[in-house]
C-alpha cells in the first residue's frame, strides 16, 4: 500500500499514514480527467446571453414605402434583420450549457487525479493546523515553510479559523473533503490534506 509522511506544522514528519492503492495507486486515466475538467468548466457558463429576433423588437408594423414605383428594394418591416436596428437572426438565447457524465466516471476522474498527485509526489498530510485565533501571518508562515506557491487545502470539517486564515493568502484554496474535485486538484501544483480528511475521502470512494 502507498505511504504518505504526517507532518506538523513546523515541518517535522511525526509520523506515516498507509492509503488506498485503490484509490492513490491507480494508472491516470488522461481521457476521463479530460471529459469530467470539460463537465466543471462548462457548467459555470451562465447561459444568459440573449439577443431579439425581428418579432421581439417593438414596431415595424407598417411597411416603410410602396411595394413598386419608388426604385427600391422591396421592404415589409423596418425590423427586418437587414436594416440597422432589426432583429438578429440566429442570435443566442438563454440556455443551459451543462453536461453530466456518469457517476462512476466522475468517481474513477477523481481516483486519476488522486494517483497522479500521488505520482508526482505532490501531496502533503499535516496532523492538524491549529490556530488560537484568525491570523494570516500564521498561516502564509506555514504555508511558506514547505515551500508551496500554488496549493488546495484539504480539510475534514468546517473550521472558521482556518478557513478566514487562508482566504487573503494568494495560491490557496481551502474546501472541506466533501468538495474535493478533478478541476481543482489539477489547478493546484500541491494538494493538503489534514490527516482526518484523507480518510473520509477513502470511505467516500470505496463505497
Amino acid at each position: 500500500m502507498p505511504v504518505l509522511d504526517v507532518y506538523d506544522i513546523d515541518y517535522n514528519k511525526v509520523s506515516q499514514l498507509e492509503v488506498s492503492d485503490a484509490i492513490f495507486g491507480v494508472e491516470p486515466n488522461a481521457a476521463v480527467l479530460y471529459e469530467t475538467v470539460r463537465m466543471q468548466m462548462v457548467a459555470r457558463r451562465l447561459g444568459t446571453a440573449s439577443t431579439k429576433e425581428r418579432g421581439d423588437i417593438r414596431g415595424g408594423g407598417k411597411k416603410p414605402w410602396r411595394q413598386k414605383g419608388t426604385g427600391r428594394a422591396r421592404a415589409g418591416t423596418s425590423r427586418s434583420p437587414l436594416w440597422r436596428g432589426g432583429g438578429t437572426v440566429f442570435g443566442p438565447h438563454p440556455r443551459d450549457y451543462s453536461i453530466r457524465a456518469p457517476k462512476k466516471v466522475r468517481k474513477l476522474a477523481l481516483i486519476s487525479a488522486l494517483s497522479l498527485k500521488m505520482q508526482e509526489q505532490r501531496i502533503i498530510v499535516l496532523r492538524d493546523f491549529p490556530l488560537a485565533e484568525i491570523k494570516t501571518k500564521q498561516f502564509k508562515a506555514v504555508f511558506d515553510r514547505f515551500g508551496l506557491k500554488k496549493a488546495l487545502f484539504v480539510i475534514d470539517q468546517a473550521d472558521s479559523l482556518l478557513e478566514k486564515s487562508s482566504r487573503n493568502v494568494q495560491g490557496v484554496k481551502l474546501i472541506r473533503a466533501e468538495g474535493i474535485n478533478v478541476y481543482d486538484l489539477l489547478d493546484h501544483e500541491h494538494v493538503v490534506f489534514l490527516e482526518p480528511s484523507v480518510k473520509l475521502i477513502e470511505g467516500a470512494l470505496s463505497s
